[in-house]
């Protein structure tokens, strides 16, 4: 009974009206300390639970907030969503995540799960364009804010870092070690990955004898920089890179096994290697890693900032938030 007992059973046991028990759980000062004892007394022994689903659908509002992000295995997003969700609490809202996996087609039933779910807001690291969808989120009482991608503040709000400006600072410091032949690891495809390039390739433009070699990697991950490392292994040592600019450390991290596995290549005496995003793992890592710092936590609590602005304005008030990224030098470029 413990799991099934209703609110008309609690009525019944505590020998109150069903008003009662409603006033007690949504507006306890509407009831007398003796009887709100009683009702809850008869909440506890027949365990009951309230369908808050159900509430908040005749309330037509919940205290759920949506978040769609384009791998939940980075350790960069689950930081962002851990962020969301303290800021959420904080607000008394509750954040489901949502792992796209980079496909637009599950990121689509996503937004219409959250949709069918009556969330409060909804929180997206979108794969394409999403413009129309937002729009139609939007006439549907919907706020929606883009999380590490500009938007446009006529549409909507968002949260995002300067990746060009990230990707200029870990070329540049590559440059300032003295190398010369770059390599840039990545995903072009990806809005936020080909903005590093750019970046990076800026950096290479103002100096006169460096060049940049764009090694596309199948993904995003320690696997897809492993196999990208074990090429980079196979070349002879005069056509390698001289250094190596990952556009995340998942796949910086994959590179430095390959290179150190065999012990043939050192870094950063041979290849100097930075990533992306500063993960708890990168300074842990068999050589500490350099890396283009992202602030996580700052992007999960403003995304929730800017929701809740977008709900007090009735989605009229737009704004966008750019972060700047920081690089952080460890051995893997410095040495020891």
């Amino acid at each position: 009974m413990s799991q099934t007992a209703s609110i008309k059973d609690v009525a019944t046991h505590a020998q109150v009206a069903v008003g009662t028990v409603s006033n007690v759980l949504n507006y306890p000062d509407r009831v007398s300390q003796r009887t709100k004892e009683r009702v809850l007394k008869s909440i506890a022994e027949l365990g009951f639970v309230r369908n808050d689903a159900a509430r908040q659908l005749r309330a037509g509002q919940s205290r759920t907030i949506g978040l769609i992000v384009l791998d939940v295995g980075n350790p960069f997003f689950s930081s962002v969503a851990r962020a969301a969700e303290d800021a959420a609490a904080a607000l008394g809202s509750v954040v489901l995540v949502g792992d796209s996996g980079q496909d637009s087609s599950r990121e689509a039933h996503y937004m219409d799960l959250f949709q069918e779910q009556r969330v409060q807001g909804l929180l997206i690291s979108p794969v394409g364009d999403v413009g129309e969808r937002i729009d139609t989120l939007r006439e549907r009482g919907v706020p929606t804010v883009l999380v590490d991608e500009l938007a446009d503040t006529d549409r909507c709000s968002s949260v995002s870092v300067d990746d060009q400006e990230g990707g200029y600072l870990a070329a540049k410091h590559l440059l300032d070690q003295g190398r010369r032949r770059l390599a840039f690891v990545g995903t072009p495809s990806i809005r936020q990955v080909a903005s590093r390039l750019k970046g990076a390739q800026r950096a290479v433009s103002e100096v006169a004898d460096a060049s940049i070699e764009v090694l596309d990697s199948a993904g995003q991950t320690v696997l897809a920089g492993r196999q990208v490392g074990n090429s980079l292994v196979e070349r002879s040592p005069e056509k390698r890179p001289e250094a190596v600019f990952c556009s995340n450390d998942l796949l910086a991290l994959g590179v430095m096994q390959s290179l150190t596995m065999l012990r043939t290549v050192r870094i950063p005496e041979d290849i100097a290697l930075i990533g992306y995003d500063d993960i708890d793992f990168a300074i842990s890592a068999v050589v500490p890693l350099s890396s283009i710092r992202q602030p996580t936590e700052a992007l999960g609590r403003t995304a929730i900032e800017l929701l809740a602005e977008e709900q007090e304005s009735g989605g009229t008030k737009h704004r966008s938030v750019v972060f700047t990224p920081e690089l952080v030098v460890r051995q893997s470029t410095a040495g020891a």
